[in-house]
């Protein structure tokens, strides 16, 4: 039995995962943080810790194996005690116990357990898809120097706007002309041709207009019925791929998926405000438990289990 991965899996939704008779895992969730001298930036996450003391059975664990596994609750806590004597013995010898994803676990010489975290994967599902990142010095007194440096260098022109000739400017030149030629009859004469050339240009672009509506048609024929036949996905445990801020990224990303065989969509938004894409939804524990080991194994190592309340 592989109860690191069990316990893997409830440290997302659980802030205490307790191994009876060994002892509990317990998280904490701490903000955002930065380093100032490597300006360096750490997303929220959760810390892991071991507490030896609480070792009262609270069912958890034994009713997620008994649920993934479908055997009776009873049958899962002897499955539980047995995997703990094992690993007890392997302490007692000196050796460290790694759980994958988890941390390791060692003896002693006062023969306590010690716990070393591994920070591989963030359970803190709020924060998922973010990562650390180094941000440069910003010196905003050299970026001024470095701007005023440029405009001494590379002055700005203003180039004034060019206006195009109107075209009844022309006409308002050739009655000028009349004017200045023939007198007050030449230039009333002129006007009066420029009217008609007027008239009869708007005439013969409405007449123009009215022939081509007259002569569009349109095609309204109905267009044939399609059937599709969609399968419509269930199940309340979900192989979570990511979540994203931006809806847009969260298509693109089943898109991708789905053209590696893999039957992704989108759940929706989660309570952060962030639209996750799953690998599939299944009927059971079991189900899920099988599909993301492959995941994990070939495809995404940090793919994750999400439950929807049953």
């Amino acid at each position: 039995m592989q109860l690191e991965t069990y316990i893997s899996d409830l440290l997302y939704r659980y802030e205490c995962v307790t191994v009876p008779e060994f002892g509990s895992f317990l998280t904490q969730s701490v903000s955002a943080t930065i380093d100032e001298e490597s300006n360096t930036f750490y997303a929220p996450k959760k810390v892991l810790s071991f507490n030896e003391q609480i070792q009262q059975n609270d069912g958890l664990l034994a009713h997620y194996i008994a649920d993934v596994e479908k055997i009776p609750f009873e049958d899962a806590n002897k499955k539980i005690a047995r995997r703990v004597k094992l690993l007890k013995s392997y302490l007692t010898q000196g050796e460290t116990l790694t759980f994958k994803h988890i941390g390791e676990v060692v003896l002693n010489n006062e023969g306590k357990i010690l716990f070393e975290p591994e920070y591989h994967l963030n359970y803190l599902t709020d924060a998922f898809g973010l990562s650390q990142f180094v941000s440069p010095e910003v010196t905003r007194e050299k970026l001024k120097k470095e701007a005023e440096n440029i405009e001494r260098i590379i002055p700005i022109a203003l180039t004034p706007e060019k206006r195009k000739a109107k075209p009844y400017l022309k006409y308002a030149a050739v009655a000028l002309i009349a004017l200045t030629l023939g007198g007050f009859g030449a230039s009333k004469f002129y006007v009066n041709q420029i009217e008609t050339h007027n008239q009869l240009a708007q005439e013969e672009a409405t007449k123009l207009l009215d022939t081509k509506i007259q002569e569009a048609t349109f095609n309204l024929n109905p267009l044939p019925a399609i059937t599709l036949n969609l399968t419509k996905q269930s199940g309340n445990y979900h192989v979570v791929a990511g979540a994203f801020r931006v809806e847009e990224n969260s298509v693109k990303k089943v898109e991708q998926l789905r053209t590696l065989g893999y039957k992704a969509r989108n759940i929706g938004m989660n309570n952060s405000g962030l639209y996750e894409v799953v690998y599939g939804s299944y009927e059971t524990g079991k189900e899920a438990l099988k599909a993301i080991r492959v995941i994990r194994k070939t495809h995404n190592n940090d793919a994750w289990i999400k439950v929807d309340n049953l």
